[in-house]
């Protein structure tokens, strides 16, 4: 079977809006009527917006930095030295590769664009 399609998705959304089991989501509203009170949305569910505690200045940066840092999934021993090989390797191929293009084009430039 497949798959369903965003227009498909979107239908159902709505369809499920229409029968009250959907979210109610911000409308933009009119001009005369946002000028009216000075807003812009209007909403039939009011959100609940939880203010984010921060923890200002440096300690706040590294606090939160640190806590990123736990978070991370650092690579092994072995990790790292296959990726360095894999690194040195493309690096000695691409070296090959330019100075061979270098041989082959250093002729052409030094008669035909420098004329020596």
């Amino acid at each position: 079977m497949a798959r369903e399609t965003r227009r498909q998705r979107r239908d159902a959304r709505r369809a499920a809006g229409e029968q009250g089991g959907g979210i109610s989501r911000p409308r933009l509203r009119t001009a005369e009527a946002a000028a009216s009170d000075g807003g812009g949305f209007e909403s039939a569910q009011a959100p609940a917006l939880a203010q984010p505690t921060s923890r200002g200045g440096v300690f706040g940066f590294l606090h939160e930095s640190w806590g990123e840092l736990k978070k991370v999934e650092w690579p092994s021993r072995a990790q790292v030295i296959q990726g360095t090989i894999v690194v040195i390797i493309a690096c000695a191929i691409v070296g090959v590769f330019l100075y061979g293009a270098d041989q082959v084009i250093r002729p052409f430039v030094k008669h035909v664009l420098l004329g020596q």
